[in-house]
């Protein structure tokens, strides 16, 4: 991954360069599902985070969680939950617009004064396709991308994870190491310069063993 590919990742759609990555521990909580598939889904947080260089919490002082993960089958379902009107801005309308483009996923960050990102929302709708998808790679996939602002095109053509021979779904080497260089300390919690990377390429060359 080159330059130009790392710029890719995140160049938006409208030609934007943005980039912003987490700026305090991450403290995840997931609904609608089962005991098996939370512990499936919190244990991907933890192989990334790790893999990445970046702390999780049990809590988050200002939000008690920053992560919300929710699982469901019809995107009207949002609308019951208590209070999630007050932190999504605009909750009816995207709903009923997600819900016309009957999309089986969706996520909101926030971000902080330093325009780290503080919370990210992760809406999956369980329709045909994302249920057939195992617990493992569909986690492992909302983690990956809930760890940095990625472009809106980043992963329209190539998935962020990859299979071994034996068949199990891992995050590609590639990615990884563009995380690892995303967090590496020196390095910004948000950028809107395509300078930036350049910066990272740097990083992901030596992480990479290059």
């Amino acid at each position: 991954m080159d330059a130009k590919e790392v710029e890719r990742c995140f160049t938006r759609s409208d030609g934007a360069y943005l980039f912003a990555r987490w700026g305090r521990p991450i403290a995840p909580i997931v609904f609608g599902v089962e005991d098996a598939t939370l512990s499936v889904v919190k244990g991907a947080f933890e192989a990334v985070c790790q893999m990445a260089g970046h702390q999780m919490a049990e809590t988050d002082p200002e939000l008690g969680s920053n992560v919300m993960v929710f699982f469901f089958r019809e995107w009207s379902e949002l609308l019951s939950v208590p209070d999630l009107d007050r932190l999504i801005d605009g909750l009816a309308p995207l709903v009923a617009r997600l819900s016309e483009a009957q999309a089986n996923q969706y996520r909101v960050f926030r971000f902080d004064e330093a325009g780290a990102i503080k919370a990210c929302f992760v809406f999956l709708r369980m329709d045909a396709v994302l249920s057939d998808i195992p617990a493992e790679t569909l986690a492992l996939s909302q983690v990956v991308q809930s760890m940095v602002l990625w472009s809106d095109t980043a992963f329209t053509d190539r998935s962020p994870l990859g299979a071994l021979e034996d068949g199990r779904v891992v995050l590609r080497p590639d990615i990884g190491a563009l995380l690892r260089a995303a967090y590496d300390p020196v390095m910004p919690v948000m950028a809107s310069d395509p300078s930036h990377a350049l910066r990272l390429a740097a990083r992901l060359q030596i992480s990479l063993g290059s």
